[in-house]
């Protein structure tokens, strides 16, 4: 054996040592130290190793591994930083669950392991953390786990150790950083001549900087545990290391070493999972989009809210450890056959017609005069904007060849900020027909929600108007950008504007490689009601089934002609084959829009069918009185009108269908990710009301599609397996041809949506999706909505739905809407119905004695109290959607004596 020998500076050195043994959350049985004989420029030598590892525990179980996961801490924590999952993997094997061992590491000069008092660049640190694993031999297949510059480190034995390697994981990290742009501000200041050792060796600057980035706040006791290693300035030496290390250029000594991580991680095979908190001011969504365009199979969750201490704020050892079940070999030495992700096959019904691209229809009347698109937004002295098929199909042409010049390639996602009309047309299909992927992220979202969503899809391109130029540059949002006007030049450095859609648009209409059926074609932000918006993932194929499960169901032909006051349908009318116009109105705020708008759309467009969204219904209502006698005879031609985005009660339906009298008036249940799943008439409504059903009755489904209940249980949680049994009260899950293919860069989310719980779920082939919605189907295979999962109030006899008890107190003749939620603990839970009134109240809290006793009366459900508001909390994008979640929240305020606020 090679004697050991320390041959840094003395009074720099010490050997490893254990963590103090009550550190919390820390199993002391894990903590281990050898001696590993040095590599690289450390040959001849041997340093001490500070580790945790769980395999005697697993062995002590008796439990077969899988294989083992290296996990690698960054700068300034150590291994503690991994203590959850050592403790949740051999919980999981206690269990049952496929046997992980786990060695987390405190690389040399960090932690309890060895101070050697001599530099180590990012070379020497891979060429460490080698000779460690060939020592200390790990059990079956490694997967690599590496958080901040643990993870270049991790990535680096990855690519050197292609022969032992069955997966990458990666929490925040980096393996580039582009050429011109500064490093992260507090990089810099860290590294600043005259701050590197104040704040990293000098002072617990970095360190302290480091642990407050966790939110909410980590607990003084773990904050300390972070500290314990580097109680001294000797101890923290490693610290400045690491910040030193970073290649700032090329001109550093560590730079050509990254480069070379950098091209190797493109070449990795092997199945990846990246969890990443984007409120990280150092590793951002910027680095995440480099990791992923090197690893396009990756599994990707962002934890929306979280930032560079992702493992302190999320429950990421759940997700480490769901995935390795999922994606990785269970039988130890086992290998990935082909771990990189397929592209996923919609399975058709052999009855669908052979796919047809969405703009199939616009390349069949590219030479037709006829008018496609009307704007009534323009609406003035010269008349409402007109578009004909071949003016809108030049225009697409030609933007695609635009794009095409300016390096818009297939794959690209393409961030669009226009409101509704021919410009936003020209450009979505402009988009389409050359594979670049859309982004759709309404104004409805707010400046917040907006912000979100744009840098959490992390668009290539920005194609927007001035205000959203102007959002985007203010609030930082990536993407080169592209207004949609022309601007002076002035005005474009300002926005940091490149191009503009007038000047790219030349007179040559080339068209580059279309998309395949298989090929993304857009991600579209569901509206927020319920959480921060999600990215919903559609590939063409999907697209193109929706448009034509549209079509078949609701008759649309070339002469149909729609009036579209919904945002999410105002661009399928090229689709379609159809003109289409969109009411003078903000799209945004659907209660923007009146019932002469809808009239004079469908008088200008001569339009048969309405699509509309229950809040723009609401207005179109109270606005009836406008309507003069030319404006309702437009409104006799209507033939069918939908009311889509959430129910919508049959009184309100009625209302609006008096308007339209010789029109079928629709209720289409869907969401984002599955814009149509069930249809109900008004007269099967009225049909319905009769039945002792609670919730609102959305009718069958359409076409191929397909419903199933997962039942609750106790706990109000739908663990049943998804069953078309009648009178089950549980989570919906629905199929369809045209069901989104999943969320973006929300691994965790898309699969709590899609698990399969056995019977039915997944057993043919076809993809199901757990929408989030209760209910229930009837003995006639029709659904019923009875509110949201989370909203389901579980008392002590069970759990109970909202929307039954909520029509019920809607029936009292003072209440405008309800929204019934649930107080106290889980599982005992007390039900408390919030009431907006038609009258007048001074200030929210108890309602008056007597409107709390008809409410009291109109229910069997019992309720702890009544609370009046002047208005109830909805989302932005449809104006309906009641926030259940808000509202428990501030009932539990209000109860317990604190003051009295609007919710």
């Amino acid at each position: 054996m090679r004697k050991r020998r320390l041959d840094g500076d003395p009074a720099l050195t010490a050997r490893a040592s254990y963590p103090p043994v009550d550190l919390p959350g820390l199993d002391r049985r894990f903590s281990r130290i050898a001696s590993v004989p040095g590599r690289g420029a450390e040959e001849g030598l041997r340093r001490e190793w500070h580790y945790l590892d769980s395999g005697d525990e697993l062995t002590r179980l008796d439990a077969p591994i899988a294989g083992t996961i290296l996990a690698v801490h960054g700068n300034p924590t150590w291994s503690y930083l991994w203590r959850d999952l050592l403790t949740q993997s051999v919980r999981a094997a206690e269990s049952g669950s496929p046997a992980w061992r786990v060695i987390a590491v405190d690389q040399l000069d960090m932690g309890y392991s060895e101070r050697t008092g001599v530099r180590r660049p990012l070379a020497q640190r891979i060429a460490d953390l080698a000779a460690f694993t060939e020592m200390i031999t790990p059990t079956g297949p490694v997967v690599t786990l590496g958080h901040d510059w643990g993870g270049v480190v991790s990535l680096g034995w990855a690519i050197d150790h292609r022969a032992d390697l069955a997966g990458v994981m990666l929490l925040n990290t980096a393996v580039h950083h582009p050429e011109g742009v500064p490093i992260p501000a507090p990089l810099r200041v860290a590294g600043a001549r005259g701050m590197l050792a104040a704040s990293t060796v000098g002072t617990t600057a970095f360190l302290d900087a480091t642990l407050a980035l966790a939110s909410p706040a980590l607990d003084e006791p773990v904050k300390d545990a972070y500290r314990a290693p580097y109680r001294s300035a000797a101890r923290r030496r490693g610290i400045r290391g690491f910040v030193a290390d970073i290649p700032v250029d090329s001109r550093h000594e560590s730079f050509g070493g990254l480069e070379r991580i950098a091209e190797g991680v493109a070449t990795l095979d092997v199945p990846a999972l990246m969890l990443w908190g984007p409120r990280d001011p150092i590793f951002g969504d910027r680095y995440l989009d480099d990791l992923v365009d090197r690893l396009p199979h990756a599994d990707v969750h962002r934890f929306e809210g979280a930032g560079h201490l992702v493992v302190e704020e999320r429950p990421y050892a759940e997700a480490v450890l769901t995935w390795l079940g999922d994606m990785v070999p269970r039988a130890a030495g086992a290998r990935a056959s082909s771990p990189r992700r397929p592209v996923r096959q919609v399975p058709s019904a052999p009855e669908q017609p052979p796919f047809l691209p969405l703009w199939h229809a616009l390349d069949q009347r590219c030479d037709d005069d006829t008018t496609a698109v009307i704007d009534m937004s323009t609406t003035g002295r010269q008349g409402p904007r007109r578009v004909s098929w071949r003016q809108l199909d030049d225009r697409v042409r030609r933007i695609a060849s635009g794009l095409n010049r300016i390096g818009v390639r297939k794959g690209d996602r393409v961030s669009l900020l226009i409101p509704p009309g021919p410009t936003l047309t020209a450009v979505v299909y402009a988009c389409l027909r050359m594979g670049a992927v859309v982004v759709v992220a309404d104004a409805g979202l707010g400046v917040r929600g907006l912000t979100r969503a744009v840098r959490g899809s992390c668009p290539d391109f920005v194609i927007g108007e001035v205000p959203g130029l102007m959002a985007a540059r203010a609030l930082g949002w990536p993407g080169v950008r592209i207004s949609a006007v022309r601007l002076s030049k002035v005005a474009a450095a300002v926005l940091g504007v490149s191009h503009s859609l007038g000047d790219m648009v030349g007179s040559d209409a080339v068209d580059s490689a279309q998309p395949g059926p298989d090929d993304e074609a857009a991600i579209l932000f569901t509206s927020g009601s319920t959480g921060p918006a999600k990215g919903v993932v559609y590939r063409h194929r999907q697209l193109s089934a929706l448009r034509d499960v549209l079509a078949r169901h609701f008759d649309v032909t070339p002469d149909s002609g729609i009036v579209t006051g919904f945002a999410p349908f105002a661009l399928l009318g090229p689709a379609l084959g159809t003109r289409s116009a969109t009411p003078d109105m903000d799209v945004s705020s659907p209660r923007t829009l009146t019932a002469s708008a809808v009239a004079a759309a469908v008088r200008e467009s001569e339009a048969g069918i309405v699509f509309l969204s229950p809040a723009a219904i609401l207005n179109v209502v109270a606005t009836a009185g406008g309507l003069t006698r030319e404006d309702r005879g437009d409104l006799d031609r209507v033939r069918t009108f939908l009311s889509t985005g959430a129910p919508i009660g049959a009184g309100m339906l009625a209302s609006a269908s008096a308007l339209m009298p010789n029109a079928t008036p629709h209720v289409p249940y869907g969401m984002t990710e599955c814009l149509l799943v069930t249809d109900v008439t008004l007269d099967e409504i009225r049909s319905a009301g009769g039945e002792p059903d609670t919730g609102v009755c959305v009718g069958t489904p359409i076409g191929a599609n397909r419903v199933l209940i997962s039942a609750l249980d106790p706990d109000g949680r739908a663990t049943g397996a998804p069953s078309p049994r009648p009178a089950v009260l549980g989570e919906i899950v629905v199929s369809a041809p045209h069901l989104k293919d999943r969320y973006d860069r929300l691994w965790v989310t898309d699969r709590a949506a899609g698990r399969e719980t056995g019977s039915e779920s997944g057993a043919d082939g076809v993809r199901w999706h757990r929408t989030g919605d209760i209910g229930h189907l009837d003995g006639r295979g029709r659904l019923w909505i009875e509110g949201r999962l989370s909203h389901v109030i579980v008392t002590a006899s069970g759990p109970v739905a909202p929307v039954g008890p909520e029509q019920d107190v809607e029936s009292v003749s003072a209440v405008r809407r309800a929204a019934v939620v649930g107080v106290g603990p889980d599982g005992l839970r007390q039900a408390v119905a919030v009431v907006e009134t038609l009258g007048r109240i001074d200030r929210p809290g108890l309602a008056d004695p007597g409107l709390t006793a008809a409410v009291r009366a109109s229910t069997a459900l019992p309720l702890v109290a009544v609370l009046a508001v002047r208005r109830l909390p909805t989302d932005i994008r449809h104006n309906s959607k009641i926030d259940r979640s808000r509202l428990s929240e501030w009932a539990e305020k209000v109860l317990a004596g604190e003051r009295f606020t609007a919710p």
